[in-house]
């Protein structure tokens, strides 16, 4: 099966992407700082996430971002209370309107551009799919990739991030005949608190490479009522944990 025929373009609306899928689940919400970018982790949570190219980002930008995330978890935390509404906010304007803009420039090698790597982060995707999580939409784009997921429990979301990464590095760096680091290290999440929120996060993955200007790019995916929650990809290929 070709990358193509998986990846169905349904941008005409959202609402296929949750007719035949599980409602989500929206719980209470602790932080995991793993030392970088704090994570917001709920049971049973749906996450929006975004993972990217190692080259995708000048170090500045990264920094300047991480810098300012923990800034605003770490007053929150001072003074004792949850994040706010309007913090949450300028967390998410923090992503959208600084990173985005850098990543949908098209920044580096753009090696998601290959149809045979974009194939087998695909698979990896789809591999465990119904099995460790549920899939609801993705879209693979020039340098990231935008995924929203709901992990089942005893498989947390850094787990399903780690095991998506792990196996595609190796295969890319493989038919790059390169070595280093494919993908960067930190990952972007955002815990989804409602399903008015669900809905335009799945509208913002499926709009992407439009908002990009990608001409026929159809590496982008949503589960429909009528559509199996799978990636597709090659039966015998097993993500690593």
């Amino acid at each position: 099966m070709t990358t193509g025929d998986m990846t169905q373009h349904r941008s005409a609306g959202v609402s296929p992407a949750v007719s035949g899928a599980s409602r989500p689940r929206f719980g209470e919400v602790t932080i995991r700082d793993r030392g970088r970018l704090p994570h917001w982790e709920a049971e049973g949570g749906v996450y929006f996430v975004t993972f990217r190219l190692a080259d995708s980002l000048p170090q500045p930008i990264v920094e300047s971002f991480t810098a300012e995330r923990n800034d605003i978890v770490k007053t929150a935390e001072r003074l004792g209370r949850e994040i706010s509404p309007s913090e949450r906010k300028r967390l998410g304007e923090l992503f959208s309107k600084r990173i985005e803009s850098y990543l949908d420039a098209g920044t580096g090698a753009c090696h998601l551009s290959d149809p045979a790597i974009a194939e087998l982060v695909a698979s990896a995707m789809g591999h465990f799919d119904g099995k460790r999580y549920r899939l609801f939409a993705w879209c693979i784009m020039p340098n990231h990739v935008h995924v929203v997921v709901k992990p089942f429990p005893s498989y947390p979301l850094s787990q399903v991030l780690h095991s998506w990464k792990s196996y595609s590095a190796k295969k890319a760096n493989r038919i790059l005949r390169a070595k280093g680091a494919f993908w960067q290290r930190e990952y972007y999440d955002r815990l989804i608190r409602d399903e008015d929120e669900f809905h335009q996060v799945v509208q913002y993955v499926l709009v992407n490479p439009i908002r990009a200007q990608l001409k026929a790019w159809r590496r982008v995916w949503v589960c429909g009522q009528d559509a199996h929650t799978t990636a597709g990809g090659d039966a015998g290929a097993t993500p690593g944990l």
